[in-house]
């Protein structure tokens, strides 16, 4: 039988009682790194006597997932078997789908613990009433089809969670600022630990602030939803728009609270 476990996203109290107890009994440890796992596991065994058996710990991630399949399919019906990832919830933006479909696929039975993930954690945190998100994860981490996935989210209606790397928050606060700067952000870093932070405000106010903050660990984002009809054009459509500067300094003047003279000389600098 295999058994997903989630484990701490931060704070190493956020361990489940069930995670211990199956982890106790288990024979072999499939992990996203063996180095974190094990780290976790001495964690574990110093505050909460955590009693490990003979067990088997190896990696299974997404550039060996395929190879590792072969190598413990017969434990997987024979033995207990749990997959841990670094930190949250297995699969979500995480490795470890190989393995549910290829029980699903080969009649073994397995099961999912509930516990720690990011995406619902910092959605009730933001305050955001619609109380609908869709939840995205990592965007491409450059080229046009990064540009491309964050306007589709821009416009998608739904409040959307984001997860981005300390030295790539910058630059999408930046590239969220181009399609909408008035939009509402609330992101955080480094959620349940020590130094864990939370930001609400407007994409332009967020860009300003961060730039005189610490970028260090790992953050997520919820951008709040805005309707867009079909006829809609945002401040990036505008500005990739093959007209003369003057009107479409016009247009940029008419969705921004500044002047045509402003969004004039802006266009003129960025050419």
């Amino acid at each position: 039988m295999l058994t997903l476990l989630p484990t701490p996203i931060g704070n190493i109290a956020d361990i489940t009682f069930r995670t211990i107890q199956t982890l106790e009994n288990t024979q072999l440890i499939l992990c996203e790194d063996t180095r974190v796992t094990k780290q976790l596991l001495n964690i574990l065994k110093d505050r909460y006597n955590l009693e490990l058996a003979n067990v088997d710990i190896i990696s299974f991630h997404e550039h060996n997932g395929k190879e590792r399949l072969k190598q413990v399919a017969t434990r997987l019906k024979k033995e207990n078997v749990v997959y841990m990832s670094d930190a949250g919830m297995p699969v979500i933006s995480d490795p470890g789908q190989l393995l549910v479909e290829y029980c699903q696929e080969n009649s073994i039975e397995y099961d999912v613990l509930p516990g720690a993930s990011v995406a619902p954690l910092i959605y009730a945190a933001s305050g955001f009433k619609s109380g609908k998100f869709y939840f995205y994860g990592f965007l491409p981490q450059k080229g046009a089809l990064r540009s491309q996935e964050l306007r589709k989210i821009m416009q998608n209606g739904l409040d959307t969670i984001i997860y981005e790397a300390p030295h790539r928050i910058l630059k999408l606060i930046e590239q969220i600022c181009q399609i909408d700067e008035d939009r509402e952000i609330f992101c955080t870093k480094e959620l349940t630990k020590k130094y864990q932070k939370y930001y609400k405000k407007r994409a332009i106010e967020l860009l300003d602030k961060l730039k005189n903050d610490s970028l260090k660990g790992e953050w997520a984002l919820v951008i709040e939803a805005k309707k867009y009809n079909e006829a809609t054009l945002n401040l990036l459509d505008i500005k990739e728009l093959d007209i003369p500067p003057k009107a479409k300094a016009k247009l940029l003047a008419k969705l921004t609270n500044k002047s045509v003279k402003e969004c004039y000389e802006e266009l003129r600098t960025k050419r």
